[in-house]
């Protein structure tokens, strides 16, 4: 039997927000904190260069492939209850990535951590629609956001202090603590309040988007350090094969990975292709600015994160402003707006060369995470309004899934975009931070640098223009699924 508990009062849901956002936040710090330790993480083990990005990737990629399917086990067996699970197992991961040994054990356990951080955020968003009407989600999503924020500035604050007076392993040890108590609050504080639905699980969709997007992504990363041969061509074509075959599966399962039944709720569509394409564009920037600071302004990984902090400070502080804008004037505008003024951010980046005053770097950051915070509530409200009820955890999944594919794109495309104007291999080896541009050398990257910047562009227009088009559609009109 199901049992399920009224809304809690005002107060009970903003303490249950701070669980959530708790969980949120050490996602978050794992996202930023390993990118720093890159490159200790390859000296101590030992790991070829070609190698080292699966630690990030892999870990995208396990979330990607499970957003769907752990927001279904939380429809079937509780949010709540499949949060816990989330922490606890993102606990024992990070624990094990502590202790690895080699380039093969790092990777498996940052999968597993990958298991623990799904089941975390794709419930997440599922948790809060369960909590808060629906004139309220916004300002809530606003909140989840500052979690975020604030833990990708933790993760680049501890990150740079740990990897550099300590080891990188304390970079996963630390999550242990924050982890337990995380669910020993979530064990307390947090109840169920959605009913829950019988679900089946789409095995055989995940398997074949996992072997998709894995043959694609091997064959990119790889080619980032090798030139194209019959067996990069190989796993290209495999990849866009077993994406094909997913379609073909996804139209004839019963309850498949990605519900297309959905998209015929108005603005759902334009809603998750926004979050695809703005992914796409944004996540790569992260990177990009750090291998213009690391490769041409030759800064301590370090110290060039620090100049990034600044706009995740800023989209702490505006993230439940723009929510509450999107409870009262619907979630379009800000979105909206938010996408456009990444836009700017991304052309200001582009306008970065080898002696520009780093100040600019830091205004492209605030402006950055200005029209981040303005999006992501927005767009989360946007989804989860539109979503029938009994679809929470599904429609929650589906949102991380195509914000994920972005993302992990968006890694690979930055590290091909910076080797078109240098060696593959001296791009990799500044991607991930284990070596700086000779002088003569920095002009010529940076060009390369400023094409990304403005393919970026192009992208996060596009999802601008999608999620504009969400103003002549039904506004956030529920429907059940058939």
């Amino acid at each position: 039997m199901t049992t399920t508990h009224p809304r809690p009062s005002e107060t009970g849901s903003g303490v249950a927000i701070v669980v959530v956002m708790i969980g949120v936040m050490i996602t978050a710090v794992d996202t930023t904190i390993v990118v720093l330790a890159l490159p200790e993480i390859e000296r101590s083990l030992h790991v070829a260069l070609d190698s080292i990005i699966w630690v990030v990737i892999g870990y995208l990629l396990v979330i990607t492939l499970l957003a769907t399917q752990v927001g279904r086990l939380g429809d079937m067996f509780g949010r709540v209850r499949m949060y816990e699970a989330g922490f606890l197992v993102f606990v024992v991961g990070s624990a094990l990535c502590a202790l690895a040994w080699d380039d093969a054990s790092i990777v498996a356990f940052r999968l597993l951590q990958g298991v623990g951080g799904a089941l975390v955020t794709a419930n997440s968003g599922a948790i809060i629609a369960d909590l808060f009407p629906r004139e309220r989600r916004g300002r809530a999503y606003g909140y989840n956001g500052v979690g975020f924020s604030l833990g990708a500035v933790l993760g680049i604050l501890l990150g740079g202090a740990i990897v550099t007076y300590v080891s990188w392993r304390w970079i996963f040890w630390i999550n242990v603590p924050i982890g337990l108590v995380g669910v020993g609050l979530a064990l307390h504080l947090l109840r169920e309040h959605g009913e829950r639905k019988p679900h089946r699980l789409d095995l055989v969709g995940m398997t074949a988007l996992g072997l998709g997007l894995f043959g694609i992504l091997w064959a990119v990363t790889k080619l980032a350090v090798s030139p194209l041969d019959g067996e990069l061509v190989g796993y290209l074509l495999g990849g866009v094969a077993f994406i094909g075959l997913f379609v073909l599966v996804e139209r004839r399962t019963a309850e498949p990975m990605l519900d297309l039944s959905l998209f015929r709720v108005p603005s759902m569509t334009p809603s998750l292709l926004a979050s695809l394409f703005q992914g796409l564009a944004n996540y790569a920037v992260l990177f990009l600015v750090i291998m213009y600071l690391q490769g041409v302004r030759r800064l301590t990984p370090i110290h060039a994160s620090l100049l990034l902090v600044p706009g995740y400070l800023v989209g702490a502080g505006i993230g439940p402003v723009a929510g509450t804008l999107a409870d009262r004037f619907a979630p379009v505008l800000p979105a909206t707006i938010g996408l456009g003024v990444q836009v700017v951010a991304l052309f200001v980046y582009a306008h970065l060369a080898p002696t520009t005053g780093l100040w600019l770097v830091i205004a492209g950051s605030v402006v950055n995470g200005l029209g981040a915070s303005c999006f992501f509530p927005a767009n989360s409200s946007a989804v989860m309004k539109a979503s029938p009820p009994e679809a929470f955890g599904i429609s929650s999944g589906m949102l991380r899934t195509f914000a994920n594919v972005g993302m992990v794109f968006s890694f690979s495309m930055a590290i091909l975009v910076a080797s078109r104007s240098i060696s593959r291999h001296l791009a990799f080896a500044i991607f991930v931070g284990s070596t700086s541009l000779r002088s003569s050398h920095a002009e010529t990257f940076t060009s390369g640098l400023h094409a990304a910047f403005y393919s970026s562009m192009g992208l996060m227009a596009l999802a601008a223009l999608l999620s504009a088009t969400r103003a002549t559609r039904v506004g956030g009109a529920r429907r059940s699924l058939p």
